[in-house]
């Protein structure tokens, strides 16, 4: 006697293999697709490792306390980076000191109190857009804007006013992210007991996004530290052999600003002269900068990634 399939019995059986059919075939494009961003991330980590492997060799064993300490000269056996690290710190004092509060204060205002409609719309697509935006953007328009437009001149200040509009969208991102990650049950219950809503912010937002906002402000000046296009564009210097006047003096108020009017150069500046030089002893201290350079980048994402967690667990206890 033949058997059949029709019925219900046989129509619910057809159905459960069909659900298991393409859920084979779901697990299936999952599986390919995870094995293709494997692939990719170890093609791209290789590269990377390689480069920096390659950097390490030939610049390592050129680092000592005599190089940190010494000017730049024309012989490569005396050069020294001790202009390009001072100026690249003082940049990023400047750098930090003006993205970090401003970004931070607008991505708490466009995600607590900005009214939801087309003009808050049409500024968050532009904060996205121009965290994309080409570095060499933003040095023309400082260029134009602030050393001829303001007549600042070509000085930390503006160096610093630089990096800090090509982060602030980083900045900014990051902080509505942060606070986006927030349970809403948090300011619910805060709300319940009679706090308006600064009193939410400060006492209950700000402490719960803080990992994330301090995480995103480190990252964006883990960025700005290595750029060199918009620094080139407002006119850093190559070679210079003096430093800025220290920010701390001895006579009161014991704080002096005038270093922010002077000329500077940074880390990546004397890195890209040096590699332009034909000699091969220039590439040498060019690979010695440059690992220099990749050892503060690393300290910053190894502080930022420190800071989360200290307050993630401060502030679960």
């Amino acid at each position: 006697m033949a058997v059949t399939t029709d019925g219900p019995m046989g129509a619910a059986s057809k159905t459960n293999q069909e659900a298991f059919d393409a859920v084979s075939r779901a697990q299936k494009k999952d599986i390919l697709f995870a094995t293709g961003g494997l692939i990719v991330m170890a093609i791209a980590m290789t590269l990377l490792l390689t480069l920096i492997g390659d950097l390490v060799i030939r610049g390592a064993g050129r680092i000592s306390a005599d190089f940190m300490t010494s000017y730049p000269s024309r012989l490569p056996q005396r050069a020294g980076i001790l202009s390009a690290w001072v100026g690249t710190l003082y940049v990023m004092v400047v750098t930090a000191f003006l993205a970090i509060p401003i970004g931070v204060a607008a991505g708490l205002y466009l995600e607590e109190y900005a009214k939801k409609g087309w003009l808050s719309n049409f500024i968050e697509i532009n904060v996205s857009n121009l965290a994309g935006v080409p570095s060499i953007v933003y040095g023309l328009l400082a260029l134009g804007l602030f050393v001829y437009g303001f007549n600042l001149g070509k000085t930390i200040l503006v160096a610093g006013m630089t990096l800090a509009l090509l982060i602030l969208p980083i900045v900014i991102v990051s902080t509505r992210e942060a606070v986006r990650s927030i349970p809403k049950i948090i300011k619910e219950g805060a709300y319940g007991l009679g706090a308006d809503q600064w009193q939410v912010m400060w006492n209950y937002v700000i402490p719960a996004a803080r990992p994330g906002i301090l995480t995103g402000a480190i990252v964006g000046l883990s960025r700005a530290i290595g750029e060199t296009a918009p620094i080139i564009t407002i006119g850093a210097l190559t070679f210079i052999a003096f430093l800025p006047p220290p920010p701390v003096t001895g006579d009161f108020p014991f704080l002096s600003f005038a270093w922010l009017n002077e000329g500077f150069t940074v880390l990546p500046i004397q890195m890209f002269n040096w590699t332009s030089r034909p000699q091969a002893d220039f590439h040498t201290i060019a690979a010695t900068t440059g690992v220099v350079l990749i050892a503060l980048t690393f300290s910053l994402n190894g502080i930022a990634i420190w800071i989360r967690y200290r307050l993630r667990k401060g502030y679960r206890n």
